[in-house]
């Protein structure tokens, strides 16, 4: 048996030859005459060496790209302002409209005063690409679109702040566009667009009946600093109808929301209840602003009642805050090690599962494939035929 007599039996014939380096090898080896090779364990080793390479790079994507949370708490301090960005298009010429802000307190802004009006032609709107109605996006996606990415957020922060320019007017102008900012008071309130002399008491301002068509197009409706390229949900949104006399009301929940990519640095800038940032401030890593969510109910009016466009909005007591964070280099160590050690131990598992089974259905398979058995009688070898 490969010398092992000769050797007196002795244990020392069974590890490998040692001799140079592998004198100091601390782990005895087996030699190469005990050793069985396995069934197709070549490949098998391949597979866990590509699977454990995959989840490797996948984890660290994933730690570089961090994680995003969502956190709602009590807002805190005491904010008084909150600035309303609008751009709409009524199709109504802007002598016929009448613009006014009223809140809970009972302050009344004279938005028209306020905001620019410009003369436009309806039929240059409602084409622009992302236009549709409440209630359906792009691709036929009802409600909001995808979140997007607090970068996203952050890089529009960086962006220059106007409102584009109004097309030049093609053929007679027969619409009318609102836009700018205005200041209000951060409490519950209401902005309305209705036709002049309807709604409020002004003497020989009544308009004929048959010049109403609040047919309209929002091109921007957010609260807080104006950041053009983040998307609302009424932002692109039109609205049509041949009635004169209807009435849209639209009716909001807005949530301060911050988006940031360095909780360290705003805990220590909210740190301190009493002086609040300021929510027109952009802080580093950190934006300020105000999401919404918005129902409709639009119908038809009679006359005895006033139509128009009515935004009711209504200010949660809440603040979430969507945040990017990343674990530390230790962190993503022990993910990684957790991940290698689980693949190894876990195909292990399955190899010999495998393993055992091919080797009980080989056997199975033989018997099922043998010629016979050898039976003995009375010291004779018989053949009996399965």
């Amino acid at each position: 048996m490969n010398g092992f007599t000769e050797h007196g039996l002795s244990e020392e014939a069974f590890g490998a030859s040692k001799g140079g380096i592998s004198s100091f090898d601390a782990f005895p080896k087996t030699k190469p005459t005990y050793l069985a090779r396995s069934r197709n364990g070549g490949a098998w080793t391949l597979v866990l060496i590509l699977t454990c390479s995959y989840l490797l790079v996948s984890e660290s994507i994933r730690w570089f790209a961090g994680d995003t949370t969502h956190t709602f708490s009590v807002e805190k301090g005491v904010s008084h302002d909150l600035q309303i960005n609008l751009d709409v298009v009524v199709a109504m010429k802007c002598s016929d409209l009448h613009v006014n802000v009223q809140d809970a307190s009972g302050d009344r802004i004279l938005a028209g005063e306020t905001l620019k009006k410009d003369p436009t032609s309806w039929s240059q709107w409602g084409k622009g690409r992302g236009v549709h109605t409440l209630g359906s996006g792009p691709d036929d996606v009802p409600g909001w679109e995808e979140e997007e990415d607090v970068h996203d957020y952050l890089s529009a922060a960086r962006r220059k702040r106007k409102f584009r320019k109004t097309p030049r007017v093609r053929g007679p102008p027969d619409a009318c566009r609102v836009f700018g900012s205005l200041e209000g008071n951060k409490v519950q309130g209401d902005f309305h667009i209705t036709a002049r002399g309807h709604g409020y008491m002004e003497l020989g301002e009544h308009l004929d009946h048959n010049a109403f068509n609040f047919s309209h197009q929002i091109n921007e409706l957010s609260f807080g600093p104006f950041y053009p390229s983040l998307v609302n949900p009424l932002d692109a949104t039109i609205a049509t109808t041949v009635s004169h006399f209807f009435k849209y009301q639209y009716y909001l929940s807005i949530v301060p929301t911050i988006y940031t990519t360095d909780t360290r640095t705003l805990n220590k800038l909210t740190l301190d209840a009493a002086a609040p940032i300021n929510p027109l401030a952009y802080v580093g890593n950190t934006v300020f602003t105000n999401q919404y969510a918005v129902t409709s109910q639009s119908h038809v009016v009679g006359e005895n009642q006033v139509p128009g466009i009515f935004v009711k909005f209504d200010i949660e007591p809440i603040t979430l805050t969507i945040a990017e964070e990343w674990g530390g280099i230790l962190a993503l160590l022990v993910r990684l090690v957790n991940v290698v050690s689980g693949v190894i131990v876990a195909g292990g598992w399955c190899y010999q599962l495998w393993d055992l089974g091919v080797e009980t259905w080989g056997k199975r398979r033989g018997k099922r494939e043998s010629l016979g058995v050898i039976t003995g009688r009375s010291g004779e070898f018989d053949e009996k035929e399965l």
